[in-house]
Order: structure tokens, then C-alpha cells, then sequence
């Protein structure tokens, strides 16, 4: 039966629970999501209402299908957004006891193993996920949060490889990380996804010093180009092309993940071209906000544990 009934967060929070193999999970504080790159205890923000209700209807599909693959997938999406990241790697954990050959739970799995900054396993999920889609026919990722014109504007195996990047680049491993970024911008067929995975290539090329590379990366860019929701990106981008400023873009945020990735991708250009104090400030800006499971947030914590 399906809640006919929204329900409250202070409600949600007394049903959310810890993984049910708490081993998985052996030093972290009770109650604690993650231990961020710096060693702080990380706990998660309470969801909004909008996010609980949604998390309620997939809870309930899920408990009329449980061995439903897509039922299975939707419930650790929702259960994630709300910030539960380790209750929502239970749940693709038991998605891939019961399809295990489902590049999908892998994949969902890696992301929020990003999130709990949790990285060797992210990259285990996001290679296994790799090998389980060769020479398989792509298909379109449904977003968990729309963008404006409910267009879907990624694929599954461009998110395995586009996160795969994310985590190695996340560990400083800039050259493997070039590597999934490549085979990601390949299967890249819209504006949004070329940007998202252009800009990642473009920092990692220019972080060991390959410069000419970089720059082809930026060839196709034009500020004409039709963009969706990854603005953001494509900013970065024209920045990296010198047709936008950097200091037009540090204006004050609120603390969002694209406010985060903004501020990110400028203290990492001033970080590469020498300007390490500007970029630690920068950094710092960021670890400062709310918001700790944004990939901008995560970057900027692995650059501040590196420079340690």
C-alpha cells in the first residue's frame, strides 16, 4: 500500500536506521554518515519534506517488490538523497546479492561510496560496473531530481566511467583518471554531459603539466551552446578559455553543490597556474559551507589532506 499521507521529517528521522551490517562501517562514531579526508566526523543534514515523501513511495514499491531490480535501485536513490548514504549502500548491497550482474547497483553503489569518501571501493564498484557493460548497448540514466525541461541528459555508462574519473581523481590518481574521463567523453552526445566530463578532463590534464592536451579539450567549447542544467560547467570551461574571468565567478554562493563546483574549479586553476595561497583560500571558503557530500566539497578536502 502506498502512503497516502506526507510524512514529517522528525517522522523519518526516527525510522532511519543504521546499515544492517554495522561492520562494514567499523570507525565511525554512532550515528555518523562518513569521517571526511580530514578527519572530521561527518553526520547528515536533515532532508526536506519533499525528499521524505519521495523516500516513503519508493520505500513502499520497494516492499511490494522486493527482489524488483528498478524498485531496489529507486529505494537506495531516495534513501540517499534524504543523506543516509551508508543505509543506501546497504540497500545496493543486497540489490547486488540479488542481481549481480546489474551494472546498475554497482554504479549507484560507487556513487555514494564518493560520498563517504569511501574511494577504493567506489573505484572497485565503478570498474565492476565497467566490465559488466562492455559491449553492451548504452542507455539513458533517469535523473532522481529533474532538471527544468525533464530531459535526461546522461546515460549509464557514461556515469559509470564519468564517476569512475571523479574517484580517481579524487584520490590525486590524475592519470587513471584521464583515462576513464576519455572513454566517458566518448559516449557523451549532449552539451550537458560534454561540459561535465571536459571540465574533470581538462583539470586533470592540466594538474600533471599537459597543457597542449588541455587545451584541445577546450576546442569544441563555444559560448553559444545550448546548456540544460550544467551551467556551471560550461562556465568553467570559457574560464579555462580565458573568454570568462575568474574572479566574475567568485561571486557569494549559498553553499550549493554547483556553488561548490564553481568555487572548486577556480581555486584548482589558480592552484595549477601557481597561485597556490588564492587557491587555498578558496578551498578553505568551501570546507567552510554546508554540503559535504558535493564533489566540490570532496575535492577540495582531498587537495587540503594532500597539501597536510
Amino acid at each position: 500500500m502506498r502512503f497516502t499521507f506526507p510524512i514529517s521529517v522528525a517522522a523519518f528521522l526516527a525510522m532511519s536506521c543504521a546499515p544492517a551490517d554495522e561492520s562494514a562501517f567499523p570507525d565511525l562514531p554512532n550515528g555518523a554518515q562518513a569521517i571526511s579526508l580530514l578527519g572530521d566526523t561527518l553526520f547528515a543534514s536533515t532532508p526536506n519534506e519533499r525528499a521524505v515523501e519521495q523516500l516513503a513511495e519508493a520505500r513502499n514499491d520497494y516492499e511490494a517488490n522486493p527482489d524488483d531490480a528498478d524498485a531496489i535501485i529507486w529505494y537506495g536513490r531516495r534513501t540517499a538523497y534524504t543523506g543516509q548514504y551508508r543505509e543506501a549502500i546497504r540497500i545496493y548491497t543486497e540489490g547486488i546479492e540479488k542481481h549481480p550482474d546489474d551494472a546498475r547497483m554497482y554504479r549507484h553503489r560507487g556513487h555514494r561510496y564518493i560520498s563517504i569518501r569511501m574511494l577504493d571501493e567506489a573505484i572497485a564498484d565503478f570498474e565492476h560496473a565497467a566490465g559488466l557493460v562492455e559491449g553492451q548497448e548504452d542507455e539513458i540514466e533517469p535523473d532522481g531530481q529533474p532538471n527544468a525541461l525533464n530531459i535526461p541528459t546522461s546515460t549509464l555508462q557514461s556515469n559509470i566511467w564519468y564517476h569512475l574519473g571523479l574517484a580517481r581523481y579524487l584520490k590525486q590518481d590524475f592519470e587513471e583518471a584521464i583515462e576513464a574521463y576519455h572513454l566517458g567523453l566518448a559516449l557523451r552526445e549532449n552539451p550537458d554531459g560534454i561540459f561535465s566530463t571536459s571540465h574533470w578532463l581538462y583539470m586533470a590534464l592540466r594538474r600533471l603539466g599537459r597543457d597542449e592536451e588541455a587545451a584541445e579539450v577546450l576546442e569544441p567549447i563555444h559560448a553559444d551552446m545550448e546548456v540544460i542544467e550544467n551551467q556551471v560547467y560550461h562556465q568553467l570551461l570559457l574560464m579555462y578559455k580565458g573568454e570568462i574571468t575568474p574572479e566574475s565567478l567568485l561571486e557569494p554562493g549559498d553553499g550549493s553543490s554547483e556553488n561548490q563546483a564553481t568555487l572548486y574549479g577556480v581555486g584548482n586553476y589558480f592552484y595549477y597556474n601557481g597561485q597556490e595561497q588564492e587557491a587555498v583560500e578558496i578551498f578553505n571558503r568551501i570546507l567552510a559551507g554546508p554540503g559535504w557530500a558535493g564533489f566540490g566539497f570532496i575535492a577540495a578536502e582531498a587537495e587540503m589532506a594532500t597539501m597536510r
